[in-house]
């Protein structure tokens, strides 16, 4: 018998079945943890990263996260974010979450790069934490074809990046994600 069957407890959390890569602030690995572990409590510091897509205008693509989110819920992110699994680069955990949040493939850009790479600690309500050493990574569409995942994208948008950069009060109604809006701060200094 398995420990929720026949009790009243409730399942775990789908992130309690993941492993994320436990990173020391220089960004060397220092094993796995659990991901529920790792964004509870005091958290862990692990490896993220989170993707600029761009359109040949140069706006980019916000991704609002999902309303059954665990940490930022319908909150506007960048592109995409999240976790390389052990064993796997930047690069490729990018382009799979690429294809499976907004169904964009590889076809559709050309020129995927990290620019960036910074640590940040924050918590969300209390419900957890992010305590990261985030990858930044960039492409540019040459097709903008979407086909999102409504489980992980409740919304879409492009914005002019520059603007959205030079003038942050007037989309305050968007609520951004924190580690994006350190990316694009970061992307301007």
């Amino acid at each position: 018998m398995s420990a929720n069957e026949g009790s009243d407890a409730e399942p775990a959390h789908p992130n309690a079945e993941q492993e994320v890569i436990a990173v020391d602030a220089q960004d060397q690995e220092q094993g796995t943890v659990n991901r529920l572990d790792a964004h509870t409590g005091d958290g862990v510091r692990h490896r993220a990263f989170t993707a600029l897509v761009f359109d040949g205008d140069g706006r980019v693509l916000l991704a609002q996260r999902a309303p059954d989110k665990r940490l930022w819920d319908t909150h506007w992110d960048g592109t995409v974010a999240s976790h390389p699994r052990p064993g796997q680069g930047q690069k490729e955990a990018t382009r799979e979450r690429l294809v499976d949040e907004l169904g964009v493939t590889p076809d559709q850009y050309n020129d995927l790069r990290i620019t960036d790479k910074f640590e940040y600690k924050r918590y969300y309500e209390n419900a957890g934490l992010e305590w990261e050493v985030c990858a930044v990574l960039q492409c540019t569409l040459d097709e903008v074809d979407l086909a999102p995942d409504e489980e992980e994208v409740a919304g879409r948008l492009w914005a002019d990046y520059d603007h959205l950069h030079q003038h942050p009060a007037w989309y305050r109604q968007l609520r951004l994600c924190p580690w994006f809006e350190i990316a694009m701060r970061r992307d301007f200094d």
